[in-house]
């Protein structure tokens, strides 16, 4: 069951699109027989719906917070593009001929991380490796959220290397929350 995250009126940054936006209606998707809608889709004026994903809401728009990891990192992928330059033959060194990989973040086929055709020729291993920890991080990243919680409300049932490897994670994931305040203009 889904609920809305923004209503009417409410100004939203379009991620895909990269710019700000009014939602001009809220879109349930109902099913017959449910008492929730199923999905809710947004329409900003942009010529398509957009998903809860695609949109962030105006106070929220310099920084993720912990609580919206399960919007952000649900639908990451790894898809295999056509190579225009190469046919499936032509290089056996390859992994995947014919083909490079292009993670997708998005529930839709589009969004997240691609490699220029040229720079997946001169090293493919490295470019396949990438994507597919591209892919793992947020899980890697929940697994550490997991541990820094338990090694916090438990730390005298944890050994001092299990207290170490929390603390480094509670670094790597206040690296990833924490926006710094003084970033430039043609940034923002």
């Amino acid at each position: 069951m889904a609920k809305a995250l923004f209503h009417k009126n409410q100004r939203v940054f379009v991620k895909p699109v990269g710019t700000w936006a009014i939602v001009e209606r809220v879109i349930p998707q109902w099913v017959k027989g449910l008492d929730e809608p199923m999905k809710i889709h947004y329409d900003v004026g942009l010529g398509r719906e957009f998903s809860a994903t695609d949109l962030m809401a105006e106070d929220t728009q310099r920084g993720l917070r912990p609580e919206d990891d399960e919007l952000v990192i649900e639908n990451w992928r790894i898809l295999r593009a056509k190579n225009r330059w190469t046919s499936s033959g032509d290089d056996t060194s390859h992994p995947f001929p014919g083909t490079f990989p292009v993670v997708v973040t998005d529930e839709q086929e589009w969004g997240g991380w691609r490699v220029p055709g040229s720079e997946y020729d001169r090293d493919p291993h490295k470019i396949e490796y990438q994507a597919r920890l591209i892919v793992a991080s947020p899980h890697l990243m929940k697994v550490a959220k997991r541990l820094a919680e338990h090694v916090s409300e438990n730390p005298e049932d944890c050994s001092r290397e299990m207290r170490e490897v929390a603390r480094t994670a509670v670094v790597l994931l206040r690296q990833i929350y924490d926006v710094p305040e003084n970033l430039p203009a043609a940034a923002e």
